[in-house]
């Protein structure tokens, strides 16, 4: 359907991949992976004809609709949601509004005999034909339908854009895409700015609905939910494999042992050869032997082998002095600004060592009820810590709390403790800033490399209490790997607000769900929670569709 002809891109001299080829089929589900810099994202704007490749082509069908989501969206549009998603529309809507122009001018014109009139009766044709054969849709119930599956609620259709964060704004980006019906959808990251239900809803689409998808994510359980194919984007090359993303992790790691075992035989028929060389250069009766073996060698083409980052990272948080019994208690806690009540006569008591999930969809209250916990807001009812807490607190703004004007590795020696600082490096190594990127300055740095950094400072720090709102928006897999093995291994108190499937699953003992209002406490897992929720929610997403 949509051909990618040996693309390259070059950056300064340097080649980020080159003689890249492949085709995308019809309802192809592709997950783009590879490392932070191998060029996935480059590749999707290529596809979706934002940037352009140094050599090669993309080839399409004429009237092809390639829709792009980027991971970070620039919008001050002041338009009602409502009315910014039925842009999704648009195109229909300017057909229609062409073909009334164009009848009105026939219905005026009497001069049927010349070529202008031929022509306008032409084009309505043409126009017309494209207009009738696109499905008789309700556009007002399936931008209903669309916004509502994403998180939003009837009320918020009349507000601007201009009132929503970033991470909402992005979500009507997304019901636009999903409502022009593309050929190709293109995602990057589009699981980081919205809550589980929405994932849910959105896994739904791309598998039963939509047609051909490439997706950039971090997260593993959207990504094996929704894919069939997996394309690795590594040292300049990719790989194809026609196998979801856990698969083809096997298959991945199956290819290195054959690199690594036909590596190992070239390397010893190279000192073999080297050897004969070195031993008989200068040796007359073996002078055509030795400037054959030599020409052989320079001719070799030297296998590498992929680049997979094996380096052992441990990390563990350090000890820190025992808490009360029950480190967090709320009782008839409510909240409300203005008119509007986020919860009202919420109870909840976390036990020494507990580990517990905050979960509901967006705006429900889960920030807010840690913004209580931590004393950042006034509210009714009572909300404490207990004896001896010491909190660890992860906001989704904790990048912004970093001092500019420190380095990398400043920031962290800061607070490193005893013999963790001797692995400083390679703490930070883990999670993506190496060589040149320690001594750079914190003023410098990207809004994600500022929240890694600041989740590299919370792990070193010694508490007993942790709080986390929203923690792996910016990690890579490894990173989030990282992360969630220190979690487990943290014998303090654990609150957790997180999407991320995968990342939750076997973290929690107890589920604190944000629903309608109320805060309503689940005596089960956050794996069985999700089973259940999974079901439920793929209920109502099938009333509304």
């Amino acid at each position: 359907m949509i051909s990618v002809n040996g693309i390259a891109v070059e950056f300064s001299g340097d080649t980020l991949f080159s003689d890249v080829s492949f085709v995308i089929n019809e309802n192809d589900k592709i997950a783009l992976m590879g490392k932070n810099g191998a060029g996935k994202s480059t590749m999707m704007k290529i596809i979706a004809g934002v940037q352009q490749a140094n050599r090669g082509s993309i080839q399409a069908p004429k009237d092809t609709v390639i829709a792009y989501l980027p991971q970070h969206l620039l919008t001050d549009d002041n338009c009602t949601v409502f009315e910014e998603t039925s842009k999704a529309f648009g195109t229909v809507f300017e057909m229609r509004d062409e073909m009334e122009k164009l009848n009105k001018q026939l219905e005026t014109r009497t001069d049927y005999e010349s070529q202008e009139y031929m022509d306008i009766i032409e084009k309505v044709t043409e126009i017309g034909e494209k207009f009738y054969s696109i499905e008789e849709v309700n556009y007002d119930a399936e931008v209903e339908k669309a916004l509502l599956g994403l998180g939003f609620k009837r009320t918020d259709f009349t507000r601007p854009t201009s009132e929503f964060s970033g991470g909402w704004r992005m979500r009507i980006e997304l019901a636009k895409i999903l409502l022009q019906k593309p050929d190709l959808v293109l995602l990057d990251e589009p699981t980081n700015h919205i809550d589980i239900e929405s994932v849910i809803w959105l896994e739904d689409f791309l598998t039963n609905k939509a047609k051909a998808v490439v997706i950039i994510s971090h997260d593993k359980t959207f990504i094996d939910n929704v894919t069939n194919r997996t394309i690795e984007v590594t040292m300049g090359r990719i790989y194809d494999y026609k196998a979801n993303y856990s698969h083809y992790l096997q298959l991945r790691e199956e290819r290195r042992e054959h690199q690594l075992k036909a590596y190992n035989e070239q390397q010893k028929f190279i000192a073999d050869n080297q050897q004969f060389i070195d031993r008989f250069k200068g040796t007359y009766s073996k002078t055509n032997q030795v400037n054959s073996r030599e020409k052989m060698l320079e001719k070799l083409d030297i296998i590498e082998i992929d680049e997979v980052d094996n380096s052992a990272l441990s990390l563990r948080f350090p000890p820190s002095q025992r808490s009360g019994d029950y480190p967090v208690i709320a009782k008839g806690l409510s909240k409300s600004y203005g008119d509007h009540v986020v919860f009202k006569d919420a109870d909840l008591s976390i036990s020494r060592g507990e580990k517990v999930s905050f979960v509901g969809r967006n705006g429900e209250g889960k920030s807010t009820m840690i913004k209580a916990i931590m004393g950042e807001i006034e509210f009714e009812g009572e909300c404490a810590l207990g004896h001896n807490a010491k909190v660890g607190y992860f906001a989704q703004n904790q990048a912004s709390l970093l001092d500019p004007d420190l380095t990398v590795f400043q920031t962290v020696d800061q607070i490193a403790k005893g013999d963790i600082r001797t692995q400083i490096k390679s703490i930070l190594g883990g999670f993506m800033f190496r060589g040149e990127a320690v001594d750079k300055k914190v003023g410098f740095l990207s809004g994600g490399e500022k929240t890694r950094l600041a989740m590299v400072k919370l792990l070193l720090e010694p508490v007993n209490v942790l709080i986390l709102d929203e923690p792996t928006n910016h990690l890579d897999l490894r990173s989030k790997d990282v992360l969630k093995e220190a979690l487990k291994a943290f014998d303090g108190t654990l609150i957790l607000v997180s999407h991320d499937r995968d990342f939750l699953q076997g973290l929690s003992q107890k589920v604190f769900e944000f629903k309608e209002k109320r805060v309503i406490e689940h005596f089960e897992t956050i794996d069985e929670f999700l089973v259940r929720n999974r079901v439920e929610s793929l209920k109502q997403i099938s009333l509304l569709g």
